[in-house]
């Protein structure tokens, strides 16, 4: 019986490396409408906005005042040839956000991000994603609408605001769990794994610069499911490593 071919997607895979995303090249306009790029630090929102911690002295901050317009390139952070390894072009407006998310959930990503918190000349900004572009390697390079790569949270009110409780509770109690998860289920390396956020459709493990996304096996809206679906995975990696 001939395989069938495994179906890509696209969407899936273009999420993923936005959440597991630490830096990305910033392109915004100049005055004379040529190209600027910079190197930015980047987290996500709960519906997986992109967002940044940026100076209001800096080039591209007066850039994107003048013109909202931006694109912001991602790429997949694994080993070999840096041309296979995916990449998503992210394409939107940026504008500031007052999502009180975003310094935690950036903070638990990066360090240095507590030390300028207190600058009065920061800001945090969010891209709406309008479009994207994803190479995923050969023969996949596809386009993206910016609304499929959003994670809804409309009615996931519950789920959100206890978001930093339950990352906390998971640090604190349940790090055999956490290692689990990202060993047996991802396949990733032995090494100091935790909780850094999560969403209705999954969570992020972080261990150094390293971040790896685990998609929860159905979207969840609530903490109760929350925690059913956090056993049962502990449950399914406890049984691989058997």
């Amino acid at each position: 019986m001939e395989k069938q071919a495994e179906t890509f997607d696209a969407v899936a895979y273009a999420k993923r490396i936005i959440r597991e995303a630490r830096t990305g090249a910033l392109a915004t306009l100049n005055a004379d409408g040529g190209p600027y790029a910079s190197l930015v630090t980047v987290s996500t929102l709960p519906d997986n906005a992109p967002v940044m911690f940026l100076s209001n002295l800096a080039k591209h901050t007066a850039n994107f005042k003048r013109d909202q317009r931006v694109s912001l390139l991602l790429e997949e952070r694994r080993p070999g040839d840096p041309l296979a390894i995916g990449r998503v072009s992210l394409m939107g407006r940026i504008a500031v956000t007052e999502d009180p998310a975003a310094p935690r959930r950036h903070a638990a990503r990066h360090n240095t991000a507590k030390s300028f918190s207190k600058f009065p000349d920061f800001a945090w900004y969010r891209i709406e994603v309008e479009s994207a572009h994803l190479v995923a390697g050969f023969g996949r390079i596809v386009g993206i609408d910016g609304k499929d790569l959003r994670t809804e949270i409309a009615d996931a009110g519950e789920l959100i605001e206890s978001e930093e409780s339950a990352v906390s509770h998971m640090n604190e109690d349940h790090r055999e769990a956490i290692s689990l998860y990202a060993t047996k289920l991802l396949k990733a390396q032995e090494a100091d794994w935790r909780i850094v956020s999560l969403d209705p459709e999954g969570c992020d493990l972080m261990a150094g610069e390293t971040v790896r996304r685990l998609d929860f096996p159905e979207r969840l809206t609530k903490s109760g499911e929350l925690r059913i679906t956090l056993a049962k995975l502990a449950k399914e990696a406890r049984a691989l490593a058997a």
